[in-house]
């Protein structure tokens, strides 16, 4: 169909130029990311830091950030927030179009979750250890 372009939201005219506010959200903050306002690895606004600043619902807000984790420019760590990537976007700004593009990023937020999975599991292990060593009685 032409002059149509399918977004995440669904179809719209194409040339509007008209972004939604989660696109709205995603672009600044991919903006502060580009120009070193947030740095790799520095923690991103929270939901509801972003939710004051554009006015926005949760929903929304949790649309920005899916998109920026999809397209590899954040990543989550559970129980801590989200993270600018460690990765530059900056310098191929084609990137993004290329096949593949942001598998490393997709990569580096599996080693993430990995890491603090096998973080929690020896955290677990330990205390269960102890409990076995120290013999505690339940009441």
């Amino acid at each position: 169909m032409a002059g149509v372009v399918t977004t995440r939201r669904g179809r719209r005219p194409a040339g509007g130029g008209v972004l939604l506010t989660f696109e709205v959200i995603a672009e600044t903050l991919r903006e502060q990311i580009r120009s070193g306002g947030l740095k790799p690895g520095g923690a991103l606004p929270t939901q509801a830091e972003l939710m004051r600043e554009f006015g926005a619902s949760s929903l929304t807000v949790q649309k920005a950030m899916a998109l920026l984790k999809q397209d590899g420019w954040a990543v989550s760590r559970p129980g801590k927030g989200a993270f600018v990537a460690h990765h530059d976007h900056a310098e191929d700004a084609d990137a993004k179009a290329a096949p593949g593009s942001g598998a490393a990023a997709r990569v580096e937020a599996l080693e993430l979750v990995l890491a603090e999975a096998v973080e929690r599991i020896a955290d677990l292990r330990a205390r269960v250890e102890a409990l076995e060593q120290g013999g505690v009685r339940r009441g």
